[in-house]
């Protein structure tokens, strides 16, 4: 339907037409007009599977392959494989007669306590956005349409309907809002939904700054703002803020509400009629003629099994334990080795299509214990004793832990880090019975490990889908090599986080007092030791980094820069590498900024003596924070660091670049402006020196170094106060620098 068509449907329809085409005809359905030849359309749950409910089938959805979330999906640092899982799920969705596909979620984990945390990707908003921006294209070059989510600063389920996240501007624009910007930018997601959330005291959903200023103004957004189920504050307001659709079905009250604002002037009928436009063009998009792709359950399973050892990540192999040498006697213990935790609860539940166990796809021989139970905290011996005297048998016992669905799901956070006792209790004993332990973990978020010293290896499968059995077996037999990193940094203990003093807040107030230092950008800023750091996973093969070049030494903030590094495979078996590109700010610089922030990434495949060169481009925001008083990212002139590095605390090789900005920051002259911000601009530092003629006397009393830093410090006002000059002489003095441009 082009835009003319759309015009000229709109000029056709009642007043209670448009206003019912803002809100939903049941809760997975939009309303149809059939005099006007508009079709219903359908949305449905994900983003890591199909969930459809259909009528008469109870609570059931159809059966879907389950994909990893995202909190394993995203330890792949893979787009390629994010495009491919978008493209599997919307042929599912297409087979199924589905138009929108509720995802990705982009959230920054700012918590590891957040009970959504499993299907959020990151604590880092750049690998957010860039794996996000994968998944949608690979949903909407197949005729599907995708729903963003959930925008903005929902990171916490405690109080989410009512709870005001309050975030400083320079927050939000540098960890909060970037991965929904990079995929509004790069991949242009149909819909956008708006988060239950407030946003220091406004309803995101109320809140005009965001859902046009920013999100269409700035990033260009062009599809519809869709609330979260019940997100809907006061329709007129968020209509009026940029709110297009309201889910679910609200009754016809709100429809009512909509029309009478219309009719008393409360609402401007072109307010409406925008929002029934951008419906008509989604629904235009999701019913257009399309080739249908192949749909193939089986064939998505091994897609969902792909990406499952792709992901996951090898914390720890003492000794080369890993993998698992043949004819080894080996020993699965635990619960989750014959049913496997492989996804979240709550909304984007999925009903498998199978599930494969890491013990029905296991060798011959391999002997098993149930362990534990995880259905509560209780130790239950004679299960421990069961699993000692089988693991006694075994020169290697494999212990399949976790966090059970009732320590995280949608609508609640978990409240501590720590593995249930019973399993705690289990590896100790495993481990003081048997020399070699290897611990699988199933887990949508951290946890803490009181027994790693005990054992010899971790693979962290997280939450790996309907095929992590499979995988997982594939990975400790060595026939798939792991290649994740970790997406979220592991802290030694809740304690340890950034948040842990405030989250989740207050009654129904949650402050950001960390600001920017989210995850590794406090960790690496403060010098804080963590039990494994964002972006760190083994290999059961070695790489070297060399040869790292940047194409120029010396660039501007309008330059792009080509970064460059060799990586070479050193050991004897096939693997992959993820090669990270940290930058570090200036060290004389005033901004306080992360000690290094991740600005690039790739993933390459290496034969064993092998070696790639892997190129990245960087440009102004690879170097920029957003700096609040210009209301623009800002590079500050410096010598800045570029860092190839296997992880946010790898080192090396390590290349400089000076960067100069092109751009003046602003800054308002008062009386109380210290020296120091007058120093920053050369002309200003003019206009001032010409009233310093008596400073040298105070260079008498102190010492050089001490003089520096009590002049700098010093406000204008005193420093012409101390020359003797009034206050008529301070006023033309702060006239002439606001006047600087």
């Amino acid at each position: 339907m082009t835009d003319k068509k759309i015009a000229e449907c709109i000029a056709q329809m009642t007043l209670e037409e448009k206003a019912g085409l803002c809100s939903g005809a049941g809760n997975w359905t939009l309303k149809s007009v059939e005099r006007l030849d508009v079709p219903q359309i359908t949305v449905t749950d994900g983003p890591h599977g199909l969930r459809l409910q259909k009528s008469g089938e109870g609570a059931h959805s159809v059966k879907a392959v389950c994909f990893p979330p995202g909190c394993a999906s995203a330890c792949s640092f893979d787009t390629a494989l994010l495009e491919e899982i978008g493209a599997a799920i919307a042929a599912h969705c297409r087979e199924e007669k589905v138009d929108v596909i509720l995802g990705p979620a982009v959230n920054i984990k700012r918590s590891p306590l957040g009970g959504r945390n499993f299907e959020y990707y990151s604590e880092d908003p750049l690998l957010a956005g860039e794996l996000a921006a994968a998944f949608i294209r690979g949903v909407q070059k197949n005729g599907v349409g995708t729903s963003i989510k959930h925008f903005l600063a929902n990171n916490q389920e405690t109080r989410r309907l009512s709870v005001s996240a309050e975030v400083e501007e320079r927050t939000l624009r540098e960890i909060y809002m970037p991965a929904f910007e990079i995929a509004v930018k790069k991949a242009k997601p149909w819909t956008v939904m708006s988060s239950y959330n407030k946003i220091n005291g406004e309803y995101v959903s109320d809140s005009g700054e965001y859902l046009t200023d920013v999100l269409r103004g700035e990033w260009g957004f062009d599809g519809v703002v869709v609330s979260d189920w019940g997100a809907v504050n006061n329709r007129v307001t968020n209509l009026k803020a940029g709110l297009d659709l309201e889910m679910p079905y609200s009754g016809g009250e709100r429809d009512t509400e909509i029309a009478e604002a219309v009719r008393s002037g409360r609402l401007d009928e072109a307010v409406l009629d925008r929002a029934v436009a951008r419906i008509l063009k989604l629904i235009a998009r999701c019913t257009a003629e399309l080739e249908k792709p192949p749909f193939d359950l089986e064939a998505s399973h091994a897609i969902a099994s792909r990406a499952a050892a792709e992901s996951a990540v090898l914390l720890k192999n003492e000794g080369g334990v890993l993998p698992l040498r043949e004819g080894t006697k080996v020993a699965f213990i635990g619960k989750y080795a014959e049913m496997p935790r492989f996804q979240g609860g709550g909304s984007s539940h999925i009903n498998p299509y199978k599930v494969a166990s890491a013990l029905s796809c296991a060798p011959k021989g391999v002997l098993f214990a149930r362990g534990f139970d995880d259905a509560t905290e209780e130790i239950d011996e004679s299960l421990l004793r069961e699993a000692v005297d089988t693991a006694k048998e075994a020169e290697v016992a494999i212990i399949f832990a976790g966090l059970p669905e009732w320590k995280e799901s949608e609508s609640f956070d978990r409240r501590d880090m720590r593995l249930p006792n019973g399993q705690n209790e289990l590896i100790s004993r495993v481990a003081a019975a048997c020399r070699r332990v290897v611990v699988v973990l199933h887990n949508g978020s951290p946890v803490e490990m009181p027994w790693i010293n005990d054992v010899a290896a971790v693979l962290a499968m997280g939450l790996g889908g309907e095929a992590v059995g499979e995988a997982c077996v594939d990975l400790l037999y060595g026939r798939a090599n792991p290649s994740g990193k970790l997406a979220e940094s592991y802290p030694y203990k809740l304690e340890d986080t950034p948040s842990y003093l405030n989250f989740p807040g207050e009654r129904d107030t949650v402050r950001y007092v960390e600001g920017v230092f989210v995850g590794y950008r406090y960790y690496t800023t403060k010098k804080m030791d963590v039990l494994f750091p964002f972006g760190y996973g083994l290999s059961y093969t070695t790489f070297e980094y060399s040869n790292l070049n940047l194409s120029a030494d010396k660039i501007t903030d309008k330059d792009t820069l080509t970064v460059s590094v060799d990586v070479t495979n050193t050991g004897d078996v096939f693997g992959k590498e993820i090669v990270q590109i940290y930058i570090a700010p200036p060290a004389d610089g005033e901004t306080v900024r992360p000690a290094r922030e991740l600005r690039a990434f790739g993933k390459v495949a290496l034969q064993p003596g092998e070696t790639k060169t892997v190129t990245f481009t960087l440009d102004k925001r690879a170097f920029s924070y957003y700096n609040t008083a210009m209301e623009d990212w800002f590079v500050e002139s410096g010598t800045y660091t570029v860092v190839a590095a296997r992880s946010s605390v790898d080192s090396a090789p390590t290349a400089p670049v000076f960067v100069e900005s092109t751009l003046r920051e602003k800054i308002y002259y008062t009386a109380d402006t210290p020296f120091c911000d007058a120093k920053r601009d050369p002309r200003a530092f003019e206009l001032v020196s010409h009233y310093m003629r008596n400073m040298d006397r105070m260079d008498a009393i102190f010492s050089p170094e001490a003089f520096e830093m009590l002049l700098n410090y010093m406000p204008l006002r005193n420093v012409m106060n101390m020359n003797g000059y009034g206050a008529k002489d301070l006023e033309a003095l702060l006239e002439k620098l606001n006047a600087l441009e």
